[in-house]
């Protein structure tokens, strides 16, 4: 079975096709997955591995390690242009996720002021005003949004908690005025027999509807890169991208970063 993609806390740095040179802060255990999504093209595994034994990192651990880390990088000389969460699950779920916000606003204007600092979320935890206020502080707030279909989320995504609900996440993005990314993953094929497909026409025109209500300061979407638990699923190309995101901008007037 597939399982998690980190064993450190701290991680990379790496590069990342949307971001650059990326230094990675996982906020789940280093042995095991804890997230509100269990999505089918997740290159961490799905949720059934278990959490693992070694617990969420403490907040004073996180602090430290990202700075032992930052420190050794200054020192070598090494280039930094993003301090990214992300990791084996969702970062927002960690209990002192604003407090670790704060600590690594605070590290980064130490060591590499001009490195930006990015939160890759999966939009689920909107609803709880600390994790909004910190998500506020970030430079690169992206959130995930990958159909504005409830049946296609619960396919593709297969969200946790039963409330789920697509309207509430697109009435939490609004809190932001448009101070965000929202993010959306195009890929096809089924699982247990079912067929998933968020690339149709009228998927795209959903989203569409989605990102006007939302008003973002940009929309990323991309496809599958890595190996995902569903081997079913489709790299889709580059062309057919560029295509979708020409249909986003002149029906939006948004601007659409593309990695395919």
């Amino acid at each position: 079975m597939q399982t998690v993609l980190f064993h450190e806390t701290i991680f990379g740095p790496i590069h990342s096709r949307r971001l650059g040179s990326s230094l990675g802060v996982n906020l789940s255990p280093v042995d095991g997955k804890v997230c509100s999504f269990d999505c089918l093209y997740c290159e961490a595994g799905y949720n059934a591995q278990g959490p693992g034994r070694s617990g969420l990192p403490r907040r004073a651990d996180v602090a430290r390690l990202l700075e032992d880390k930052l420190k050794s990088m200054v020192a070598d000389g090494t280039p930094l242009d993003v301090i990214t969460f992300s990791g084996n699950g969702e970062p927002t779920m960690h209990p002192d996720f604003a407090g670790i916000i704060d600590d690594t606003i605070a590290l980064r204007d130490r060591y590499f002021p001009s490195v930006k600092i990015s939160v890759l979320s999966n939009s689920t935890r909107l609803h709880r005003p600390d994790v909004v206020e910190a998500l506020k502080k970030v430079d690169n707030n992206i959130l995930k949004l990958d159909s504005a279909r409830d049946r296609t989320v619960e396919l593709l995504d297969r969200p946790v908690d039963p409330r789920y609900s697509v309207a509430d996440v697109i009435e939490g993005m609004k809190q932001f005025a448009g101070q965000l990314i929202v993010q959306t993953m195009i890929t096809r094929g089924s699982h247990d027999g079912v067929e998933v497909d968020n690339s149709t026409d009228d998927e795209i025109d959903a989203l569409i509807d989605a990102y006007r209500q939302i008003a973002p300061r940009e929309v990323m979407i991309y496809t599958i890169d890595r190996l995902t638990p569903e081997r079913s699923l489709c790299h889709v190309g580059r062309d057919e991208l560029d295509r979708i995101a020409a249909r986003i901008t002149d029906a939006t007037g948004l601007t659409v970063q593309v990695s395919g």
